[in-house]
């Protein structure tokens, strides 16, 4: 009887070496040995068989390799650099499909180009194994599995690719259904991100034929046909983000995403995650998975960075960069991720002025101001009143269910005669009000004065006068009593005197300005869009 003796741990470790598992070297915690095993004396008979595990477990290994060569539907050996370097007699079948007619064509091409959809460079890269995996191409669906190569010192040299089935569909038939399914569900998820992120407006949405408006369109027509930057100013109100969700969708970009961000609207400290993305578990709190920020998103497609005249100064470096080099660092990540993207800007604030105050970088300001496009304001553009009239009347007819209003020609005097410095947004903000306030279904003149006559305040329920107040109110036009105004008019009043203290005692930072004023950036904002821009610096000011 011949007996094989306990095998050291050290030889052990050394046999089961990572090169033929395409995996990290195990580790052990307890000493292990192999057992003494009794073979049958007939075993005498067999004298090549090994007598230790190392070369047991080579034997066994390329008996293994021996049995795939066999078993399986074709293999495909790949170098360190991607390039398909042998494939097996089996693997040439799928050659036609693949749209090759000799071996000569397909071996020495990276494998990406000669097989669709594979992931050989991934197991490469990575240097861990897909045991089992679904392979869709123009070929067909196949079973497959990949397993990394190593060489002495645990290096990947490469991999080797197996196809363990070809066209399962038929011996595997609710894995395939689940597959099938799952694969709908994703193409349904894409399709529908694709359809909230794909352009709302073209450049028909952007009403009128004006001068003005003509050369707006042209400009942004001819800059849609490039992918330079755009840098679009005008009042708030005028249409920019509407012109520029037009340029996208005449470029080449269409199909891709359109992402816009509002940086006024976000918290400073927010701003650099909404741009870059967080990297998984970057701070606490933080997704697992991590989270991709605005610029990774629109990779591929355009950016729209709305009020860039508000970012904070510490983000505006990092923003250069990725405009220049497109490239981008995740929060809490050191790795550099490449994009794509196009940038259209927007802003309502005049960017020399802050150049020169020194709160936005000259260097960002020029790599913005490539294309620069100023849209006219509404009173620039009283030509095109009775076209923006009559389309945002049917807007709102459609959205609210309401019947459509005609607007008579004297409505249309009032309207020309107002100053508009909210521009179409405030257009429609009239024409809404008028429209629910009355059952009218035409539009006079007086409708609108209504409307026009003082901005907008909170409806209070209506005050009883006293009789001698009443006396009072109505001898208050009287010669030589005091005027009295109405108390819409006086809050507006006090309101803009106090926007503008707050502006002089912050030197006219509008942000310092609000936590003054105890309100919201945006509401301040909207405070000057409707009493008009606050002169800065003021009159006789320093």
């Amino acid at each position: 009887m011949l007996v094989v003796a306990d095998t050291p741990r050290g030889a052990l470790s050394r046999a089961v070496h990572p090169r033929w598992w395409g995996d990290r070297p195990r580790r052990y915690h307890r000493p292990v040995s192999m057992p003494t095993v009794s073979l049958q004396d007939d075993f005498t008979h067999v004298p090549d068989l090994p007598r230790d595990v190392r070369s047991v477990l080579e034997l066994a290994a390329r008996s293994m390799f021996q049995l795939f060569a066999d078993t399986v539907e074709g293999m495909m050996l790949v170098d360190r650099q991607g390039k398909v370097v042998w494939i097996s007699e089996g693997y040439k079948q799928f050659l036609p499909a693949l749209g090759f007619q000799d071996e000569s064509e397909f071996v020495g091409h990276a494998v990406e180009e000669v097989v669709p959809n594979t992931l050989m460079r991934e197991v490469i890269a990575t240097g861990r194994p897909i045991l089992v995996d679904l392979l869709t191409n123009k070929a067909g669906t196949f079973l497959v599995s990949r397993i990394p190569l190593r060489d002495d010192r645990g290096e990947v040299i490469g991999a080797l690719g197996m196809v363990l089935m070809a066209h399962p569909e038929s011996t595997m038939q609710p894995l395939m259904k689940k597959f099938a399914r799952l694969q709908r569900e994703l193409d349904d998820a894409r399709k529908q991100l694709a359809e909230q992120r794909r352009p709302k407006y073209t450049f028909a949405s952007f009403i009128g034929s004006s001068p003005q408006v003509m050369e707006v369109k042209r400009q942004a027509r001819r800059v849609a046909q490039t992918d330079s930057t755009v840098l679009l100013l005008g009042e708030t109100g005028t249409g920019k983000e509407l012109l520029a969700h037009a340029i996208h969708a005449a470029s080449s970009r269409a199909g891709r995403p359109f992402i816009g961000v509002n940086i006024a609207a976000i918290p400073e400290t927010l701003l650099e995650a909404e741009f870059f993305g967080v990297a998984p578990g970057a701070y606490t709190g933080a997704d697992r998975k991590g989270r991709d920020g605005k610029f990774k998103l629109a990779d591929g497609g355009t950016l729209f960075l709305d009020e860039i005249g508000d970012m904070p100064l510490a983000l505006q470096a990092k923003l250069l960069r990725a405009l220049q080099e497109q490239e981008i660092e995740p929060l809490g990540s050191n790795q550099v991720l490449k994009v794509d993207v196009r940038v259209i800007a927007a802003t309502s604030r005049d960017l020399p002025q802050l150049v020169a105050e020194g709160k936005f970088r000259e260097d960002l300001y020029y790599r913005l101001n490539v294309v620069p496009i100023r849209l006219p304001s509404l009173r620039e553009r009283l030509g095109d009143l009775e076209a923006l009239v009559e389309f945002l009347g049917e807007d709102i007819s459609r959205r609210s269910g309401m019947p459509h209003r005609d607007v008579a020609p004297d409505a249309f005097e009032v309207l020309r005669a107002h100053p508009w410095r909210g521009n179409i947004r405030e257009l429609r903000n009239v024409l809404e009000q008028v429209t629910m306030l009355t059952d009218d279904l035409r539009l006079e003149a007086r409708h609108f004065r209504r409307a026009l006559a003082t901005p907008e305040s909170p409806l209070q329920p209506p005050v009883e006068l006293s009789p001698a107040s009443a006396t009072a109110a109505e001898g208050a036009g009287a010669p030589g009593a005091p005027a009295v105004r109405p108390l819409g008019e006086a809050v507006a009043e006090v309101e803009r005197q106090a926007i503008q203290a707050a502006l002089n005692a912050t030197g006219g930072n509008k942000q310092a300005a609000a936590r003054l004023l105890k309100i919201s950036r945006a509401t301040l904002y909207e405070k000057l869009a409707q009493y008009g821009p606050v002169p800065w610096p003021p009159a006789g000011g320093r």
